[in-house]
């Protein structure tokens, strides 16, 4: 674990060995509230360990409430959290499967205990991400923070709890709940986005960050960028930028990998630097530009950036942006970097296709449907 940034309020987590614990001791000493969010939550070792620890705060009173998104954790019984519910606890499936509004999802992570700690980052609650990101494990990254901002990331939580089965598109449109906004605290901003009309906060704030940056390193498990953000990113780079992108080898969703090599060429040629993470399935989301750090939920995709609900926060300090880069260094000791003459080589043209196709489906295809989804829901 890195040292903290201004005392105690911020600890990164650099691996699921790291994350898992802390978040369960947080658990363990939570005295009035536990509210857990997570796209995925499977079973095994690990969610039985998270499932005992709020079976044990809500029997000492602790009021406990848990949001698992319905398509991610989809493999999860109902019957896993009887003992929970038993103990007084509750339990919610956020947009309950339903072919007509299927492709729209919570993607967020957060948990936030007594509104006073809270954790944010890739991680879901799952074994596959119960490692060091590098022996075994996947590579996930995770941020443990305190102060002004934990209440305001419980409030979001209790509106996508309040509104979880999803059955009218108007609840998410009134004034007081809004998918898509920036909450401001004295040194961060906690950007929310969502489906639905309106620019994306994220999308918003990349955008400006990117049009003046002189130094540039993200590290994200799917890269499918809208075209203005890889235009910045070449702009940044003609302008005397480095641009660093650490990019999946290996990853959990070849579809989403595929596509995101067919734009390897074009960035190469732009002169951006690719490197793709070895060891093991890379899902971490870290964003760095300039003295400029975004941790959270968001992938550089389109669905990230479009369609799922997403919980990022940017913070502006130049301590944190130094150790968001030796994170950074961290993770591209165990990279390969990709070449576009080796890039040129090592593509066949089936593999050219698959990638075409793969973009074709993710970047116009799976917006359009969710598009349509949402637009269909009633009012």
């Amino acid at each position: 674990m890195l040292a903290a940034v201004s005392g105690p309020t911020f600890n990164w987590l650099c691996s699921g060995k790291e994350v898992f614990p802390a978040m369960l001791s947080a658990i363990e000493a939570a005295v009035e509230s536990v509210c857990l969010e997570t796209y995925t939550f499977s079973v095994g070792p690990l969610g039985e360990r998270f499932r005992d620890a709020l079976i044990r705060a809500q029997q000492r009173g602790v009021r406990v409430r848990v949001l698992i998104d319905a398509v991610g954790s989809i493999a999860l019984p109902d019957t896993f959290w009887t003992s929970l519910r038993s103990a007084g606890g509750q339990v919610r499936l956020f947009n309950p499967l339903s072919l007509h509004r299927f492709g729209i999802r919570d993607h967020r992570k957060l948990l936030v205990c007594d509104d006073r700690v809270a954790f944010v980052g890739g991680f879901n609650i799952s074994s596959e991400y119960d490692g060091d990101g590098v022996t075994c494990g996947w590579c996930d990254l995770g941020l443990k923070l305190e102060g002004p901002l934990t209440g305001q990331l419980a409030a979001t939580f209790d509106d996508m709890f309040a509104r979880a089965d999803f059955q009218h598109k108007r609840f998410f449109q009134l004034r007081q709940f809004s998918a898509k906004k920036t909450v401001v605290t004295p040194n961060e901003q906690l950007l929310l986005s969502g489906p639905g009309r309106g620019r994306s906060p994220i999308k918003s704030a990349l955008q400006r960050d990117l049009a003046s940056a002189r130094k540039v390193q993200i590290i994200v498990a799917y890269f499918l960028p809208t075209w203005r953000i890889r235009r910045l990113m070449v702009r940044a780079v003609r302008r005397g930028a480095q641009v660093q992108l650490i990019l999946p080898g290996k990853s959990d969703v070849a579809l989403s990998q595929l596509a995101a090599q067919s734009l390897y060429r074009r960035a190469l040629k732009g002169g951006i630097e690719l490197h793709e993470y070895q060891p093991q399935i890379l899902h971490a989301k870290l964003i760095i530009i300039d003295d400029v750090v975004y941790v959270g939920s968001a992938n550089l995709d389109q669905r990230s950036l479009n369609i799922n609900y997403e919980l990022m926060i940017r913070f502006e300090s130049a301590q944190m942006a130094a150790q968001a880069r030796e994170v950074f260094a961290n993770n591209l000791k165990h990279c390969r970097q990709i070449t576009l003459e080796s890039w040129r080589k090592s593509r066949s043209l089936w593999r050219r296709l698959k990638q075409h196709w793969a973009y074709f489906l993710l970047v116009r295809i799976d917006p359009y449907v969710a598009n349509r989804q949402w637009r269909a829901l009633p009012d």
